[in-house]
């Protein structure tokens, strides 16, 4: 185990290899965060990160087992999964006597972990509180984000409504745990009705996944995420800032939904699509990952990536900062004529 009693940012090499990715503890000036790489480091990189109470196993995994998109993504870019603090596989109860990092501490986070690596600028993948913390993270440091792609973001400050139902999770988790009212509330917040099963139904093979890694977390460490989510500032008014394209998908049965219909509206139009999924809830990652293939790839060809059948270019090859073009957000070329995909464009 590594001295962690310098002030210095390092990285602990667990030796811990995930489906050929490997764990790196970087330690940062509030506090160490669990980083999985996979892939060829001399490839452009993608960061991904995930939602409240989940890591990458848990909010990545179909996307990245979904051949074609696996095939688009692996072969363009290394991957950096980030956890939010606590919420690796294995990780132990942060000590509650810690103070709560704020949204903006783990924004900072990332751009230690980038500097570590000794990356320049980078794609973005996150799911609602892991796309709300990207977000910031692009507002705060434009020239380290060359594109955000944001599966049920947030960008405004909790509701009445949503902060004092988190507060209710709060106390749940802080007295009991991860017990089962808890693992409901965070299914819903993630999966449609549809795949949660009913007393008729059978929940699905996704969601029993998730419940069984929900099992795993740490009740102090998701306590804390949340509290931190909480107290997340409201970054609408920022966004006409962005430099970088954006791409938002949701899932027309997501409790977030709204709030990525309004997230658009105040994105720049000329450089920036969200593409709805029917029948799906907040984590189109898991739910629906086959939706999201088309509007990526087009996304993608922008800067150059293509899937291996359509490679013209070397995936080592700087990305272009070039503004989408409008052909490639048509309707058509996003998936309008594809069900379940349905495309806004404001």
């Amino acid at each position: 185990m590594a001295d962690f009693s310098s002030n210095d940012s390092i990285s602990v090499d667990m030796e811990t290899i995930y489906l050929g990715g490997k764990e790196y503890h970087v330690r940062t000036g509030h506090g160490p965060v669990s980083v999985i790489v996979y892939g060829d480091k001399d490839k452009p990189a993608l960061v991904t990160y995930p939602d409240l109470a989940l890591n990458h196993m848990s909010c990545f995994q179909g996307l990245f087992f979904f051949p074609e998109a696996a095939s688009l993504l692996l072969h363009n870019f290394c991957i950096y999964h980030i956890s939010p603090p606590g919420h690796e596989l294995g990780a132990a109860a942060l000590c509650p006597d810690n103070p709560v990092p704020s949204a903006e501490d783990l924004a900072d986070q990332i751009l230690e972990v980038l500097n570590y690596f000794g990356l320049g600028a980078v794609m973005c993948l996150g799911v609602t509180a892991g796309a709300y913390i990207l977000t910031l993270f692009a507002l705060k440091y434009k020239e380290r984000v060359l594109g955000l792609i944001l599966v049920s973001p947030l960008c405004k400050g909790p509701s009445w409504t949503e902060w004092l139902y988190n507060k209710v999770l709060s106390n749940l988790l802080y007295f009991y745990g991860i017990c089962g009212l808890v693992k409901e509330c965070l299914l819903k917040r993630y999966f449609s009705k549809e795949v949660r099963g009913s007393a008729e139904v059978p929940e699905s093979d996704i969601v029993q996944a998730c419940r069984r890694l929900l099992d795993e977390r740490q009740s102090t460490n998701v306590l804390r995420f949340l509290e931190t989510m909480n107290g997340r500032p409201d970054i609408s008014e920022g966004l006409k800032k962005l430099r970088c394209r954006t791409l938002i998908f949701v899932g027309d049965e997501s409790p977030f939904h709204a709030e990525a219909v309004h997230m658009i509206s105040k994105l720049d139009k000329r450089c920036s699509a969200l593409v709805e999924v029917q029948a799906c809830g907040s984590m189109v990652t898991e739910e629906q990952p086959h939706a999201m293939l088309i509007p990526l790839e087009y996304f993608l060809m922008g800067y150059g990536f293509y899937r291996p059948s359509q490679l013209s270019g070397s995936p080592r090859s700087p990305l272009s900062p070039s503004c989408i073009s409008p052909e490639l957000l048509s309707p058509e070329s996003m998936g309008l004529k594809l069900k379940p995909i349905k495309t806004r464009i404001l």
